[in-house]
């Protein structure tokens, strides 16, 4: 992507971000557990990035906003009707996964 402008970079890059958030909107049933065990990112970290890259650049955009913007809704309504409670499994994943990521920052 070296050979775009900056502007065409920034506006694939924004359609790219609106299509995943598209496709979390779609998968619902993608609990955020699963996405941080998975990919160590969920639809939280994706609402802080955009309030940090909006922190970055002076505009202000607070994180119920920003949860408002990623999830579709707000986040409330989000977790009462799509959240399900972590299953003891899914602990064990997400909890394996933090020790791995501090071992790795460990060694």
């Amino acid at each position: 992507m070296q050979h775009l402008d900056d502007a065409t970079r920034t506006e694939l890059e924004a359609a790219a971000f609106r299509r995943l958030l598209r496709h979390l909107d779609e998968h619902k049933e993608v609990q955020n557990i699963d996405l941080m065990i998975l990919a160590d990112f969920c639809r939280n970290c994706l609402s802080k990035w955009l309030v940090a890259a909006a922190d970055e650049r002076g505009a202000e955009l607070d994180y119920d906003a920003a949860r408002e913007h990623v999830y579709g809704m707000p986040y409330s309504e989000w977790k009462e009707k799509y959240q399900q409670e972590a299953t003891p499994a899914q602990m064990a994943a997400f909890e394996a996964r933090q020790a791995a990521k501090q071992g790795q920052k460990d060694g």
